[in-house]
């Protein structure tokens, strides 16, 4: 069994007596403020914080953290304030504390809620002091260690969030032997069938297996030797979890999973991973493809070692790792390895650390963006989730992003402000879209412009979680300040017709408006005018109640000037385009909804006077409009793509297309495209009408 004193002997072999001691006192502190209390499994509830202690020394960590861990649930469950802490063991191990401590127990409205919150309390402390991380993941996994206890409910529960939360944190903080654990434990508690089928699996396969891999290891020691490389060669077994995901992911059979053979050879320096590289490709094929060097770029999370896959004997794939021993410590440990070297600065524990404090960081900055914490934690999932691709910018910098990222996330990556002001990009110095998916290798320039701004399309397919947070956070703000503005123009208008001028009234007649609206701020009036939730003529006559001023033509036309407000809808029903004649009316959180003044829909709306606006296209209206043509045709083989490239060939682009067969030899086919006018429309339509299959071209009015 455990005790203070077994672990003051295991602590006393890497930290000062006085350390040790700093580690006792907080042990016997803890001590006293449980006292009486038990875990679920019947044993003295400071085992636990003893527990804990004991694996952050396994990874040698400071002794500020193995008194924090002696502490941390001092505050939670002894109801021993912050304050007392910071008296008896200084700031530092105080805040570190209150970091691990979750939220004081208050109602939530759900448990996804109170989870949520605990975790952004949790990240917040994260970034000030990464021990606050390191603690919490010991914390857990002793958790994870002890659930036999635990009803199945919540075992599920932890397990979920779990593997949801603390499996990839642990991933991304490179400490890969918690990850296992995490994943393994976690398998066990969400699915204990399949994890109990796959590990009789494992077991079976497992003696069949020995042979071989006793054959192919000594055979690469046998080569090495040959080439006078010293080296640890360890035959490598693939944890319960991650068969499960590939069998699940990938659509493959354990079989095929079970025969691949895998090995890690760890040796002194990097220059000998090299040549050990090239010796292994001597004895084996390698496999096209298969080869990534994670010395040259590591890993987000600081990981390095060269990884290859080559084809052995009898066809058998061999998956190769080849790394120092330095980077094995780190592969296991990760940043917690940062305490272990932290004399060393050069030291790859210091990168790794670095590398982690960067996330937090991004971590901040994603809170920041956020209202809600249960946002907050789904764009940390996505986060964490991702595997990485590393591109360049033009000055020849490597940055990290996500598979699957675009050039918008790599200029948000790269600043805010760059990726708020995007307009077009380069990759690999050739004119490319900025939806575009990355691959690692690829140089990108994002080209900017002061007048742009961030186009909600952009969310359809951004990943990073600093992207999405950024362009709603812009939308949002943006949306508040064209509901203000649009909202004091159309109140303007209202009280022209009561010679009354919006910018001249005193602060009594503003209160007074104000107080009648039941808003606070005269921007809180604008901007429920501009959203539609109080109408103009409404608010103007609280000055004049007795003059009727709806029959008047109140609202001055409206004028359009580009595609982009984000407070302009152009109705899908009857799409209207530069050169229509067009009217509008105010919606209720949408702003403004534009319609064709002769839209069948905009007729019932006409008796709502209040809601109607007239408005005008702009003489200089820019950007691009929907608008839906009906072609019929002949049906020919070939019909779409010749169609396409007619249209194609005008410049224009297609949004959408549906085809509809009238019989065996007539289809109609509705192309929604994207026109600057009138004109230009004119001019698709004429370019389609020449082709010899169609008949007949309209455009859709509603």
């Amino acid at each position: 069994m455990l005790t203070i004193d077994t672990l003051s002997h295991r602590l006393s072999s890497y930290l000062e007596p006085a350390q040790v001691n700093d580690v006792r006192r907080a042990y016997y502190y803890a001590e006293q403020a449980h006292t009486g209390q038990f875990r679920r499994s019947g044993e003295p509830y400071i085992t636990h914080p003893l527990a804990v202690a004991n694996i952050l020394s396994s990874i040698h960590m400071d002794h500020q953290s193995l008194m924090v861990a002696m502490l941390h649930d001092v505050i939670e469950d002894t109801g021993i304030p912050k304050s007392a802490i910071t008296k008896q063991f200084g700031d530092t191990v105080a805040d570190i504390v209150d970091g691990v401590s979750k939220l004081a127990k208050i109602e939530y409205e759900s448990q996804a809620e109170k989870q949520a919150k605990n975790f952004q309390k949790m990240a917040l402390a994260m970034a000030k002091d990464l021990r606050v991380i390191v603690v919490k993941l010991s914390d857990r996994l002793h958790n994870m260690r002890t659930l036999g206890s635990l009803p199945a409910e919540k075992k599920r529960r932890i397990a979920k969030e779990t593997l949801e939360i603390y499996a990839p944190i642990a991933h991304r903080l490179g400490m890969n032997d918690w990850r296992v654990e995490f994943e393994d434990r976690g398998f066990a508690a969400m699915h204990p069938l399949r994890s109990t089928r796959l590990q009789a699996a494992l077991r079976k396969v497992r003696g069949n297996r020995k042979a071989i891999v006793e054959k192919i290891k000594e055979a690469i020691e046998a080569r090495l030797q040959r080439e006078d490389i010293s080296t640890l060669v360890i035959g490598r077994e693939k944890h319960l979890y991650s068969i499960y995901n590939k069998m699940r992911m990938k659509h493959k059979s354990f079989k095929e999973i079970m025969d691949v053979y895998a090995f890690r050879i760890v040796v002194e320096d990097i220059d000998t991973c090299y040549r050990v590289l090239g010796a292994i490709h001597n004895l084996y094929k390698p496999k096209p493809g298969e080869f990534k060097d994670y010395i040259a770029i590591p890993k987000e999370n600081g990981y390095q070692s060269l990884h290859s896959v080559v084809i052995g004997s009898q066809g058998v794939p061999i998956e190769v790792q080849i790394r120092t021993k330095e980077m094995d410590e780190l592969a296991s440990s990760g940043v917690a390895a940062h305490w272990l070297y932290k004399q060393d600065t050069q030291n790859h524990s210091s990168r790794s650390y670095d590398r982690a404090n960067r996330w937090t960081k991004r971590l901040l900055e994603i809170q920041k963006l956020t209202n809600s914490s249960i946002e907050f934690v789904e764009h940390v999932k996505i986060d964490l989730f991702r595997d990485e691709v590393y591109v360049f910018t033009p000055t020849g910098e490597i940055v990290e992003l996500p598979a699957g990222a675009t050039p918008v996330d790599f200029a948000y990556a790269v600043h805010t402000q760059v990726g708020n002001t995007t307009v077009a990009c380069r990759v690999n110095d050739r004119p490319a879209t900025l939806s575009q998916v990355l691959d690692s290798g690829q140089k990108v320039k994002i080209i900017t412009s002061e007048r742009s701004q961030p186009n909600p399309n952009w969310l359809n397919f951004v990943i990073t979680a600093k992207a999405r947070t950024a362009i709603r956070h812009y939308l949002k703000n943006q949306h508040h300040m064209e509901s203000i503005e649009l909202g004091k123009r159309m109140l303007s208008r209202a009280l022209m017709h009561l010679d009354i001028n919006v910018d001249q009234l005193s602060e009594e007649q503003l209160d007074h408006l104000k107080r009648q609206a039941g808003t606070e701020s005269l921007n809180e009036l604008y901007e429920s005018i501009g959203m539609g939730q109080q109408s103009a003529l409404a608010v103007a006559r609280v000055f004049q109640p007795d003059v009727d001023i709806e029959g008047q033509d109140t609202q001055t036309p409206i004028t359009i000037e580009s595609a982009d407000g984000v407070l302009i809808n152009f109705a899908r029903c009857c799409r209207p385009i530069p050169g229509d004649p067009i009217i509008s009316h105010i919606s209720l959180g949408k702003g403004i909804v534009v319609h064709r003044d002769a839209c069948n829909n905009i007729k019932d709306l006409k008796s709502k006077k209040e809601n109607i606006s007239n408005t005008n296209w702009s003489a200089n209206v820019t950007g691009e409009y929907l608008s839906e043509i009906r072609v019929e045709v002949e049906t020919e083989r070939g019909i779409i793509a010749t169609l396409a490239t007619r249209i194609a060939n005008t410049g224009t682009s297609i949004e959408g297309i549906q085809v509809d067969e009238r019989d065996a030899e007539h289809s109609v086919i509705k192309l929604v495209i994207a026109v600057t006018n009138r004109i230009h429309l004119a001019n698709v339509m004429r370019k389609v009408r020449t082709m010899r299959s169609v008949e007949r071209v309209l455009r859709v009015k509603n």
